[in-house]
């Protein structure tokens, strides 16, 4: 915490288990308290849908309407990214070795898969 009690976030490289801990910090000095797990999913596919809403507009064939302001992809993936840190704590969950153990498993489970699909071969 720095001299206005408020959490000190890392500005360098960030690692997810640093992210972690900056989300908790935030939470315990700002935001009081975690918000429950089914308040956070309802969060978290609200964030997803303006991520959606976003990429619709600017990759997709969905245009903006007059009043619509454009929203920020960054700032919207942050928000993901936020909520997901949320519930992963509030879960016990160590997202380094989740995302490891993951990535491990795609490995060995798709090592040729994406290779030999004709699909993806331009």
């Amino acid at each position: 915490m720095n001299a206005s009690n408020e959490p000190s976030l890392s500005q360098d490289s960030l690692t997810l288990q640093q992210a972690q801990q900056d989300v908790d910090q935030w939470i315990q000095s700002i935001g009081v308290r975690y918000f429950d797990p089914m308040t956070n999913l309802a969060q978290l596919i609200e964030e997803v849908g303006e991520v959606a809403r976003i990429l619709s507009r600017t990759h997709g064939e969905q245009s903006y309407k007059p009043d619509d302001q454009p929203g920020q992809l960054a700032d919207e993936l942050a928000d993901v990214l936020f909520v997901t840190l949320c519930l992963a704590n509030q879960s016990g969950i160590d997202l380094t070795e989740a995302l490891q153990a993951n990535l491990d498993k795609k490995t060995k489970r798709d090592r040729d898969r994406h290779r030999n699909n004709p699909k993806l071969q331009s």
